[in-house]
C-alpha cells in the first residue's frame, strides 16, 4: 500500500492553517485572481488579445512563445510580456473557455500599507499556507537566480533593464508615456507601484527603542518603513551596510542608528546617566557628505539630536579647519570626500584621527559614477586596508539613491549581500513622485532654445499654479533667480494669468507685505506683490529666512531659487521645476551638466510629506541631454568606475603613505577598488575583452600591468623611484609633497620643467598659473575687457596677458591679493577657485623649493604664500594684519611707513599717537600691535668641528608679547642658513615658539671649503605673518678652522698570526683562546702593545678589536706583576670590563666604587669609573696605589666629558714623573692626533685608523622621513623596518633600536601585524624551530605582552623587564630561535649580543625638562632631542661580526642624514667640554664643584693651583689648535687666566653664601 505523503508531511502548523476562517481563503484566492485580471485589462493585451491568447493556450514552450509575445506588445512593454509568460498556467486554468469579455469580480483587499502587528500576523499565515501548498519538487531542474533577503522592488527586472548587447538601450519603468510637442519632447514616468509588505514586516515603535536611541528620536512615534526594516542590522550589529533608497526616504535616520550603535559600544557601566557613561575619547565617527552645503546641514541636524548625549559634531572641509584640540574633543566629524582623502594621506596632525575611526558613513555613494568617484574609491580602499592592517573594526555604511547594480557597490564596500545589503526602489518615497523629463528642442545655448526653455517652464508653472499648487523653480546662478522670476511674471502678464499667482486673498498677506517692506532687496519686494519670490546664497541671511517663511506660509506661489536651497533647507513644494541643466563649474572653468545628485536632491523637495499624497518634478533640459537624465534619474544605467582617471595620483598617495611599496602591493591595492569589481563584470568598458576575466578571474596580470604603467609615469615625473627589475617603489620628496598638497602629477611635470632656483614674484605667479589644476579655466569673450582693466592695476607683470588661461588665473590671483572686486559672476567664481587652489599649490611649490635647498625661491614663495592667505602684498605695512581701525592703518602708512616695527614697539603710546597724527588711544592700539608682532632675535656662535665641518649654534629668543587670541598655541618659524649669495640653503629646520618659550638653541653643521665665502646668512621667517623676518649675517672674519689631520693610519697588509703561537705566554694564550687569529688592526699594533712599555693610542672603528689590544698591554703588565688601572666613563661598561677581566685573566680584580677601595693592594687589576676616580683624587692625600702602578688604560676616550677630563688630567699630573705606561682607547676620531698629544704619546705609536679602515665588511644605509617625531612616525616606519628585516639574509639575526622603552611594545605589535598582513605565519623564527619547542619557551614567559612576539620570532629586551624574561629573550635570540630583538636606545651601551642587521628606528626621542623656580611655578616641558653620534657608533658596533658581513640601517629625518653619514665615515669630532655646553668663563658645573671642594679642603690654595690643572687638561691642548670653538681669540694662557679668575671669584661667592 502506497503511503499518503500529504499526511506524512503535514505539520501542526499546516493543520492549524487549514482551520483558518473561510474569509481569509476567499481573500487569498481573490488576490491571485487580481493578478490575472490586471494582466488581462492591460491596454496592450486588449489590443492583441486574440493573438496573445492563441499563443498562451498553444502547446509550445514558454521560451518558444516569449519572443513572439514581446514583439506583439512591444519591447518597451517587456515586463508585461514576462508577466504573461510567468502567469500563463494560471490564466489558462482560470479561463478555460477563452478570454473573458467582462472584468472579473474583485473582492475587497486589505490595504497594502498596513504595517500593524495584526497585519503582520495575517501575512505570515498566508506565507505558511503558500509554503505548505507548494510541491516538494517540480520534476525539472532550473538554475535559480540569487534571491537576496533585503531587496524591495516592485519591478521584476531590477537586475537587467538592458535590451541591447552593449547596454546602449534600456527599458523605462512600466507606464512611461512619451509625447512630442512643437517646442519640446516630454517623457512622463509615473510613480512606482508600492511594494507589498513582507510577512514579518512591521513598524517599530520608538517606545521599543533602548533609552540611548529614544532620546535621539524624540518627536518620533515610530520608525518609518525603511528604518524599521534596517533597524536590526543598523543598531544591533556591526555589519557593513549599503542602503539604496530614494531621496527623502529617511536614510539620514538610518545613519543615526549606526552612529548610536557606535556610541553604545563605547560606554561604561560606571556612570548613572547615559551621557556620562560615554567614553568620548575612544572613538570617532566620520560622515562623508558630497557637498560643503550638505555637510553644514548634517552638522546642524546631528548636533541638535545628539546634544543631550554631549556628543560634539563638527565640520571639517576646505572652508572649516579644525585645530588639534578641536579634533580631540569632537566625536563626529562631517567632511567631504576630497577633504577626507587629504586627511588620511597625512600620517600626523589631522591624519592621526583616522586611527580612532570606528564608523565611516559615505553619503550619496552613487557618486562613484561621477568624476569625483575616484576619490570615494580611494578612501574606501584605504579604509578597508587599514582595517586589515591594524586588525581594528571600522564599520562602513554607504547611503545611496536607487541604482541598478547595487550588488557591485555592496561588494566594493565589503557588505554582506544577505545581511547588510538593502535596496528600496522609488515606491518607498514618502510622497509618490511623478517625474517629467522635458527635452527642449533647438541648439543648446542658442537664443531660440533659451526662449523655448522660458516658454516651456512657464507652461508647467502655470499649470501647477492653476491647480492651486506651489512651485519651486530651480536655476543655476544668482542672477537667474531674478531673471527667471521676471520672465515668469512677463509671460503671466501676456497670457493674462497673473490672477493664478495672486495670493492677496490670504488673510495674512498684508502682514507679510509690511514685513517684506522692511527689506532692502528691491527685486524681492517688487516680485512679492505678484506671488513670486527669489532665494539664493548671495542674499542677506535675514532676507533668505523671510523668503522661506513666506513660502511656507503659502503667500508666495512660485519661488525661483538655486540648488543651495534644496541642499541646505528642508522647504518642500508640490511641484519642482529644474529650468535648464547647464551651470558654470569654476573647478572646470566651463559650463557643465547639472549632476544627477543635484537632480535627485531637487526632486526630493517635491511633495509635502504628511500634507499631500503626491508630488511632481520637472527637469527641462536640451533634447540631446534628455536620454542621459532619463537613464541616470530612473536608475537604468549601471554606474561605472572613474578610478582609471585618478589612478596615478592615488597610487602616488599610497606610495607616500608607505602602504604600497612594490608592484605586487599595488596590484593588491587595486583589488580593493570599485574599478576591480566592474572590470570583472563589464570588461569591455575598461579596454578589455570578454575573455580576459574568464582566463584570469582575479585579473592579476591586468592589475600588475596597470600598476607598472602608472609607476613608469610617476617615475618619469620624478615623483617616485621605480626599480622595474625588483618592482619596488620609493617615494621622492616631490612625490611626497604632491600627495600632501593634493597636486596632480600633470602639474608636477610642469613644475619640473619650469621651476628655477631664482624667481621673482611675477615668475612665481606665472609658474603657479601653469598648474593643470587651472587648465579648465577658460577665457570668455565677455570677460576680456574686465580682465584687461584688472591687469592694468596689478603690481606684477602677467605672462600671457588676457589671451591665455594661465594669464587669466594670474590676473585673478593678483586681484584676489589686492582685494579687488569683480563684476562678472563667472569671474567671481573663477577668482574664488583660483585663490582656493592657488594657496594650496603655492605651498607645495614652497616645500619643493625647500627640499631642493633653493634659498631665493623659498623666500619668494614664502612671501607669496602668505600674500594669498592674508590678501595683502609684501610691500604693505605688516601691522595691517592686526585688527586696527581704518584711521590708524591709513595714518600708519602715511606717517610711519619707514619705521621698523621694533622702533614702533619701543615708543610710548603718546609718542606713537603724535607720530601718526592721531591721539594717544590710537597710539596705544598701534603700540600693542607692534609689541605683539612676532619677532625673533638671533645670536650666533661658531664651533669648528673639524677642518671641513663648522657648527653654527644659533640662540633664538622671542621678542614679542604673547597673546593667545592672536598667536594661538604656537607660532611656527622657518630657520635656515644660506650661502652669501642667497642662492642655496645650507641647512634648515622648522621650530615652534610657544607662550613659555624663552629661548631655543639650534645647531647647524655646514661643510667648509678652502674657498669659503666670508659669511653666511641666518634667516628666520614666520610661517604665518608677512614681514615677520629676521636676518643675521654670520661673519667668518675671526674664524680659524683647525688644521686637517696629518696622522691617519692606514691598514697595512700584514700576515695574520694565530692566537695560539708560542710568542705569547700561557696566560695570554688562555685569554685569547676564544679567538682563532688576530685581525689586521691588531696585527699592526701587536708588537708595541705586547712587547714594549711605550704609551699608545688606538683609535679605530667600533668592534675593530682595540679593546683586545688593551688586553695585550694588561697581560704584559700582569706578566711582570705590575698593577693596572682601567678607567671607564660609564658604570655599565665598568661592570662589564670587571667581569670580563676576572673571567679571562683569572687574577684578582677590584671594582673601585668607593674612594676607600682605591688603595686596595690585594688586586693587580682595578677598574674605576671617571666619577669614582675624580672622587678618589679629591681626597686630602694622594693614593699610594699610584706609586705601584705600571699601566693606566683609558677606555672610550671619545666619551670625554668634564668629569672624565678632570679625572684624567689629575691622574696624568700625578703620574707624569712616574714610569707608568698610558694606553688610550677610543672610537675612530677625526682629530685623534690631538688626543695623542694630550696623553703624551709619540707620533709613531699613535694609531688613528679612519672608520672605513676595518677588517669586517659593514654597509651603512639610510632611509629618510619628513614626518615630525610622533607615534605616527613610528607607525610609518613599521612597514619599512619589516621589509628590511625580511630582505635580510635568511637565518641572519636583526636588532632594532627604538627611541624608548615605551616604544618597544608598540613596535613589537606593529611588526606582528605586518607578519599577519603578509601571511608570514612563522614570522622570524629560526628554520628548525618546532612548535613544541616554542611552546616550552613561551610557557616560561612571565609577561603576556611578549608571548605573541615570541610566536612570531620577535623579542624585546630592556631594563624594566622581569629578570627571567630578560635572560630568556637573550637566550632565544643568541640560540637563533627568534631572529629579531627589539631594544631601546639606551640599551646600545649594554646589550650583549650582535646581529647581521642593526636597524636604528628613528634618531629622535623626547626629553622632559622642568622649568620654574618654585614648586608652584614649575612646569614640565617636553622637547625632542637627537641621538648622539656616540650612540650611533655603539649601535654600529652591534652589526660588526668577525668574518661576516654586517649592515647598519638608519631611519632618520631627511635633514640629519648627511651629518650622520659624514661622522660615521670620517670619524667623530672630539673637543673639550670642561667649560660647559654653552661657552662661558665660569666653566662647567663639574669644574666649579671641583674648585669649591678642593678650596674648602685646603688642597687648592692659590689661583695658580687651578691654572696648573687647566694647563694639563685637553682644553689647553685644543685652545692651541681650535681657539674659535672656545671663543678664545687671545693667546691660550691669557684666556685660561680669565677662566681661572672667574672660577675663583665664583668659588669665593659660594663660600660666603655657605
Amino acid at each position: 500500500m502506497v503511503p499518503d505523503l500529504s499526511q506524512r508531511y503535514q505539520s501542526p502548523t499546516l493543520g492549524h492553517l487549514r482551520t483558518l476562517d473561510s474569509t481569509e481563503e476567499v481573500i487569498l484566492q481573490d488576490t491571485r485572481d487580481d493578478i490575472a485580471a490586471s494582466l488581462l485589462e492591460h491596454p496592450q493585451f486588449l489590443k492583441h488579445k486574440d493573438k496573445l491568447w492563441k499563443l498562451l493556450t498553444s502547446e509550445r514552450s514558454d521560451s518558444g512563445i516569449s519572443e513572439e509575445i514581446a514583439e506583439l506588445v512591444g519591447f518597451d512593454m517587456l515586463e508585461l510580456a514576462t508577466d504573461l509568460v510567468q502567469q500563463r498556467q494560471t490564466l489558462v486554468q482560470q479561463y478555460p473557455s477563452g478570454v473573458p469579455s467582462t472584468k472579473p469580480r474583485k473582492a475587497k483587499k486589505p490595504p497594502e500599507n498596513d504595517y500593524s502587528e495584526e497585519a503582520a500576523k495575517r501575512r505570515m499565515a498566508e506565507k505558511f499556507r503558500a509554503a505548505a501548498e507548494r510541491p516538494l519538487w517540480t520534476g525539472t531542474a532550473n538554475p535559480e537566480a540569487e534571491i537576496l533577503p533585503h531587496i524591495y522592488t516592485s519591478s521584476s527586472m531590477t537586475h537587467n533593464h538592458s535590451v541591447s548587447t552593449f547596454g546602449s538601450k534600456y527599458l523605462l519603468p512600466l507606464g512611461t508615456i512619451r509625447q512630442q510637442y512643437d517646442d519640446y519632447e516630454e517623457v512622463t514616468v509615473p510613480p512606482a507601484r508600492t511594494v507589498p509588505p513582507r510577512p514579518t514586516e512591521r513598524l517599530i515603535s520608538c517606545s521599543e527603542l533602548p533609552p540611548l536611541a529614544q532620546g535621539s528620536f524624540s518627536g518620533y512615534k515610530s520608525l518609518n518603513r525603511i528604518q524599521s526594516i534596517v533597524y536590526h542590522t543598523a543598531f544591533k550589529t556591526n555589519e557593513n551596510m549599503l542602503i539604496c533608497a530614494p531621496t527623502g526616504a529617511g536614510k539620514t535616520d538610518v545613519a543615526m542608528l549606526t552612529i548610536l550603535r557606535a556610541i553604545d559600544q563605547h560606554r561604561s557601566g560606571v556612570a548613572t546617566d547615559i551621557a556620562g557613561s560615554i567614553n568620548r575619547d575612544e572613538f570617532k565617527v566620520i560622515y562623508v557628505a558630497p557637498m560643503k552645503a550638505l555637510a553644514a546641514e548634517i552638522v546642524r541636524k546631528l548636533g541638535k539630536r545628539l546634544a543631550w548625549l554631549r556628543i560634539k559634531v563638527r565640520e571639517l572641509t576646505g572652508d572649516m579647519q579644525l585645530t588639534k584640540a578641536e579634533i580631540a574633543e569632537t566625536q563626529i566629524i562631517v567632511t567631504t570626500p576630497e577633504k577626507w582623502d587629504v586627511v588620511t594621506r597625512k600620517p600626523t596632525g589631522e591624519g592621526e584621527l583616522a586611527t580612532k575611526v570606528k564608523l565611516l558613513i559615505i553619503d550619496e555613494v552613487h557618486l562613484l559614477n561621477d568624476e569625483r568617484g575616484a576619490v570615494i574609491e580611494t578612501i574606501v580602499a584605504r579604509t578597508v586596508r587599514q582595517v586589515e592592517s591594524t586588525q581594528s573594526l571600522i564599520r562602513i555604511v554607504g547611503l545611496s539613491a536607487t541604482l541598478p547594480n547595487y550588488i557591485d557597490v555592496g561588494d566594493f564596500l565589503r557588505v554582506s549581500r544577505r545581511e547588510g545589503l538593502f535596496y528600496f526602489d522609488s515606491s518607498f518615497r514618502p510622497v509618490p513622485l511623478e517625474q517629467h523629463f522635458v527635452g527642449v528642442k533647438g541648439k543648446a545655448g542658442s537664443p531660440a532654445a533659451k526662449r523655448a526653455l522660458d516658454k516651456t517652464a512657464y507652461h508647467f508653472v502655470s499649470e501647477l499654479a492653476r491647480e492651486g499648487h506651489q512651485v519651486m523653480v530651480f536655476v543655476h546662478s544668482r542672477k537667474d533667480t531674478v531673471k527667471s522670476a521676471e520672465s515668469l511674471k512677463e509671460f503671466a502678464t501676456l497670457e493674462a494669468d497673473l490672477d493664478i499667482f495672486d495670493c492677496r486673498h490670504d488673510p495674512q498677506f498684508e502682514f507679510h507685505r509690511r514685513e517684506i517692506g522692511k527689506s532692502k532687496n528691491k527685486e524681492m519686494k517688487q516680485l512679492f506683490d505678484y506671488g513670486f519670490g527669489i532665494h539664493h546664497a548671495g542674499m542677506l541671511r535675514s532676507d533668505r529666512n523671510m523668503m522661506e517663511r513666506l513660502f511656507e506660509a503659502k503667500v508666495i506661489k512660485v519661488l525661483c531659487c538655486t540648488a543651495t536651497l534644496a541642499w541646505g533647507v528642508n522647504l518642500p513644494a508640490h511641484g519642482v521645476i529644474i529650468k535648464g541643466t547647464q551651470l558654470y563649474d569654476p573647478s572646470q572653468g566651463k559650463f557643465v551638466d547639472l549632476s544627477v545628485l543635484d537632480v535627485l536632491q531637487i526632486f526630493g523637495r517635491a511633495g509635502r510629506p504628511g500634507m499631500e499624497t503626491s508630488g511632481v518634478g520637472f527637469i527641462c533640459t536640451s533634447d540631446d541631454k534628455l536620454p542621459h537624465y532619463l537613464e541616470a534619474v530612473t536608475a537604468q544605467h549601471p554606474i561605472e568606475s572613474k578610478f582609471a582617471h585618478g589612478i596615478l595620483d592615488s597610487l602616488n598617495a599610497e606610495i607616500a603613505l608607505g602602504t604600497v611599496t612594490n608592484v605586487a602591493e599595488g596590484a593588491e591595492w587595486l583589488s580593493y577598488t570599485y574599478l576591480f569589481v566592474r572590470m570583472r563584470k563589464n570588461p569591455m568598458v575598461y579596454g578589455m575583452t570578454h575573455d580576459d576575466p574568464v582566463n584570469d578571474p582575479d585579473l592579476t596580470e591586468r592589475r600588475h600591468s596597470m600598476i607598472t604603467i602608472a609607476g613608469r609615469k610617476l617615475a618619469a615625473a620624478g615623483m617616485v623611484q621605480f626599480n622595474e627589475d625588483k618592482g619596488s617603489f620609493d617615494i621622492t620628496d616631490i612625490g611626497r609633497i604632491a600627495s600632501k598638497y593634493y597636486v596632480r602629477h600633470a602639474s608636477i611635470e610642469v613644475f619640473q620643467k619650469e621651476f628655477r632656483p631664482k624667481m621673482t614674484e611675477a615668475d612665481v605667479l606665472a609658474l603657479l598659473s601653469m598648474s593643470t589644476e587651472f587648465e579648465q579655466v577658460q577665457v570668455r569673450e565677455n570677460e576680456v575687457e574686465e580682465l584687461k582693466a584688472l591687469e592694468a592695476d596689478m603690481p606684477c607683470q602677467v605672462k600671457g596677458g588676457t589671451d591665455t588661461s594661465a594669464g587669466k588665473v594670474n590676473i585673478l590671483l593678483q586681484a584676489h591679493i589686492s582685494k579687488r572686486t569683480v563684476d562678472d559672476f563667472a569671474l567671481v567664481s573663477d577668482m574664488l577657485y583660483s585663490a582656493e587652489n592657488g594657496g594650496r599649490i603655492i605651498r607645495s611649490l614652497l616645500e619643493i623649493a625647500l627640499s631642493r635647498k633653493w634659498a631665493n625661491a623659498s623666500n619668494v614663495l614664502m612671501a607669496m604664500s602668505k600674500s594669498v592667505e592674508k590678501r595683502m602684498w609684501g610691500y604693505e605695512h605688516p601691522l595691517i594684519q592686526f585688527d586696527l581701525s581704518t584711521d590708524v592703518i591709513y595714518c600708519l602708512g602715511r606717517w610711519a611707513d619707514e619705521f621698523e616695527i621694533s622702533e614702533l614697539a619701543s615708543m610710548t603710546a603718546a609718542d606713537l599717537g603724535k607720530l601718526i597724527h592721531l591721539n594717544e588711544r590710537h597710539g596705544a592700539a598701534l603700540r600693542k600691535a607692534a609689541r605683539q608682532f612676532p619677532c625673533l632675535s638671533i645670536s650666533s656662535q661658531l664651533r669648528p668641528l673639524s677642518h671641513e665641518l663648522l657648527q653654527i649654534r644659533l640662540l633664538v629668543e622671542p621678542t614679542f608679547d604673547w597673546s593667545n587670541k592672536i598667536h594661538g598655541s604656537a607660532e611656527p618659524f622657518w630657520i635656515w642658513v644660506e650661502d652669501d649669495s642667497g642662492t642655496n640653503i645650507l641647512q634648515l629646520t622648522k621650530i615652534l615658539i610657544q607662550q613659555n618659550t624663552t629661548s631655543l638653541t639650534i645647531d647647524f653643521i655646514i661643510p667648509m671649503t678652502s674657498s669659503q665665502a666670508p659669511f653666511v646668512i641666518a634667516r628666520a621667517i614666520s610661517d604665518r605673518w608677512i614681514g615677520a623676518e629676521t636676518e643675521v649675517t654670520v661673519e667668518f672674519d675671526n674664524l680659524k678652522m683647525p688644521a686637517a689631520p696629518l696622522r691617519r693610519t692606514p691598514i697595512v697588509d700584514l700576515p695574520l698570526l694565530r692566537t695560539d703561537l708560542h710568542i705569547l705566554d700561557n696566560k695570554t694564550r688562555g685569554v685569547f683562546a676564544k679567538f682563532r687569529q688576530f685581525n689586521s688592526i691588531q696585527m699592526q699594533c701587536f708588537w708595541p702593545a705586547f712587547n714594549t712599555d711605550l704609551n699608545m693610542l688606538i683609535s679605530s672603528s667600533a668592534s675593530s678589536g682595540k679593546t683586545q689590544l688593551a688586553m695585550l698591554a694588561i697581560c704584559r703588565s700582569i706578566r711582570f706583576q705590575k698593577r693596572v688601572l682601567v678607567v671607564v666613563p660609564r658604570l655599565d661598561d665598568a661592570r662589564n670590563i670587571f667581569h670580563r677581566l676576572r673571567q679571562d685573566i683569572k687574577v684578582g680584580v677590584n671594582l673601585v666604587n668607593h674612594p676607600d677601595k682605591f688603595d686596595d693592594h690585594t688586586s693587580l687589576l682595578s677598574v674605576v669609573t671617571a666619577t669614582d676616580l675624580l672622587n678618589s683624587l679629591i681626597r686630602e692625600r694622594r693614593s699610594s696605589l699610584l706609586t705601584t702602578l705600571g699601566l693606566v688604560v683609558f677606555e672610550d676616550l671619545e666619551l670625554l666629558d668634564p668629569t672624565y677630563e678632570i679625572a684624567a688630567s689629575l691622574l696624568l699630573q700625578a703620574i707624569q714623573t712616574l714610569p707608568i705606561r698610558v694606553v688610550g682607547v677610543a672610537a675612530a676620531l677625526n682629530n685623534g692626533e690631538a688626543l695623542a698629544d694630550w696623553l703624551g704619546i709619540r707620533k709613531d705609536f699613535s694609531y688613528c685608523f679612519p672608520p672605513v679602515e676595518r677588517d669586517q665588511a659593514l654597509s651603512i644605509t639610510f632611509q629618510t622621513f619628513t614626518i615630525p617625531y610622533s607615534a605616527a612616525l613610528m607607525r610609518a616606519m613599521a612597514k619599512p623596518v619589516y621589509d628590511t628585516i625580511r630582505a635580510n639574509s635568511r637565518g641572519e639575526n636583526s636588532i632594532v633600536f627604538v627611541p624608548s622603552i615605551g616604544q618597544c611594545s608598540a613596535v613589537l605589535s606593529d611588526l606582528i601585524k605586518q607578519c599577519t598582513l603578509s601571511m608570514n605565519l612563522r614570522g622570524f623564527l629560526g628554520e628548525d624551530v618546532s612548535e613544541e619547542l616554542l611552546e616550552s619557551y613561551v610557557s616560561q614567559v612571565k609577561s603576556s605582552d611578549i608571548r605573541d612576539g615570541i610566536m612570531r620570532g620577535l623579542v624585546v629586551w630592556h631594563g624594566r623587564m622581569n629578570h627571567a624574561d630578560r635572560l630568556l629573550s637573550l637566550r632565544l635570540f643568541a640560540e637563533g630561535i627568534v631572529r629579531v630583538l627589539i631594544t631601546p636606545r639606551e640599551s646600545c651601551w649594554t646589550v650583549p649580543v650582535r646581529a647581521g642587521l642593526v636597524i636604528v628606528m628613528g634618531t629622535q626621542y623626547t626629553v622632559q625638562k622642568i622649568s620654574g623656580n618654585s614648586d608652584i611655578e614649575q612646569k614640565i616641558e617636553r622637547y625632542v632631542a637627537e641621538y648622539s653620534v656616540h650612540e650611533l657608533v655603539r649601535m654600529e658596533g652591534r652589526a660588526v661580526r668577525h668574518g661576516k658581513i654586517g649592515r647598519l640601517h638608519i631611519l632618520c629625518q631627511a635633514e640629519h642624514r648627511d651629518t650622520y653619514m659624514r661622522f660615521l665615515t670620517d670619524g667623530l669630532p672630539l673637543e673639550s667640554q670642561i667649560l660647559g655646553d654653552t661657552t662661558g668663563e665660569l666653566g662647567s658645573d663639574v669644574l666649579q664643584t671641583w674648585v669649591k671642594q678642593n678650596r674648602s679642603k685646603g688642597l687648592i690654595k692659590t689661583r695658580q693651583d687651578v691654572m696648573d690643572l687647566l694647563s694639563s687638561t685637553f682644553l689647553a691642548y685644543r685652545l692651541e689648535h681650535n681657539p674659535t670653538y672656545y671663543d678664545a681669540p687671545e693667546h691660550s694662557p691669557v684666556y685660561l687666566s680669565r677662566v681661572v679668575d672667574a672660577l675663583w671669584e665664583r668659588s669665593e661667592t659660594g663660600e660666603r653664601s655657605t
